[in-house]
């Protein structure tokens, strides 16, 4: 089991440092095989030219990584401006109206392309006082972006993301079966449904697991006060090894990117992320 995972184990650069060279040689200095891409130099890759995409797959290939996704920002916003609705990190996009994050979505496919990914991380628009009864609404928005999706050869996955609509497993897993498209499957991140302050295991994966396409791995407990705290991988509320196993057993044969979220108090993201990698490893080893 170690090996296997170790061996499909990749992060996103950002989490490591905001400046992808340092990330980049970090995550082949560690022995991971790939890399997702979100902010790059301080900069939404969403928002670079064709010749900087370029030169990002270039270094990133040099140290002998993959690019798996692009962790885009794509429909984080809101159904209708008039409503109040939760909001969450855009990674440095301004707020945009539905109709805009269907134009990026064509950018996003091409940079997706010049990377030699096809796959882009997705959200359900900020989260409704009411959810349920936008349920139509939102799923014709994805449907619409699956279709796009699917004519050009690539695959949205639709993240659980506790600032959205689709915020845990059951609703993504109800989304995506709504839609109804091979061009939309779930990403799976436990540690955001944690951090909701729901079961990620099993209660979440079994809503999930159907549906998924890609893993992403943190970890997170709510605190005496109710506030979310993202932790090292097997300091919250995630049973990682338990969870792993049931992914591995169900057949599961895609990729597990590292999305820790975690900074020491006086550190810096790449060391949160070693703690992160290096409580993975001390885990692997037990089982």
């Amino acid at each position: 089991m170690s090996l296997v995972i170790l061996e499909r184990l990749g992060v996103l650069t950002d989490e490591v440092s905001p400046h992808l060279e340092e990330a980049l040689r970090w995550a082949s200095e560690q022995g991971l095989t790939h890399v997702e891409v979100r902010v790059v130099n301080g900069r939404n890759v969403a928002e670079m030219t064709d010749e900087e995409i370029k030169e990002i797959r270039r270094q990133v290939e040099q140290r002998g990584l993959f690019v798996s996704a692009i962790a885009s920002p794509l429909f984080k916003c809101a159904l209708d401006p008039a409503r109040r609705v939760a909001s969450g990190d855009t990674f440095g996009q301004k707020e945009e109206t539905v109709e805009a994050h269907f134009h990026k979505l064509d950018r996003v496919i091409a940079i997706a392309k010049l990377l030699g990914t096809s796959r882009i991380r997705i959200f359900s628009f900020w989260r409704e006082e009411q959810p349920a009864l936008y349920e139509g609404e939102i799923a014709a928005h994805l449907r619409k972006a699956a279709e796009i999706a699917l004519e050009a050869g690539v695959e949205l996955l639709l993240e659980n993301e506790p600032a959205c609509n689709g915020g845990y497993a059951e609703e993504v897993a109800a989304i995506v079966r709504r839609v109804d498209s091979p061009a939309l499957r779930g990403l799976w991140d436990p540690g955001n449904e944690a951090y909701g302050g729901c079961e990620s295991y099993p209660a979440g994966y079994a809503s999930m697991k159907s549906v998924l396409s890609h893993v992403h791995l943190k970890d997170a407990y709510l605190d005496v006060d109710g506030r979310a705290r993202c932790v090292p991988l097997g300091s919250g509320n995630v049973p990682v090894i338990a969870q792993l196993k049931a992914l591995l057993a169900d057949g599961y044969e895609g990729l597990f990117t590292i999305e820790t979220h975690y900074v020491p108090t006086g550190g810096s993201k790449k060391m949160g992320t070693q703690m992160t990698l290096d409580a993975l490893r001390v885990l692997l080893s037990e089982v």
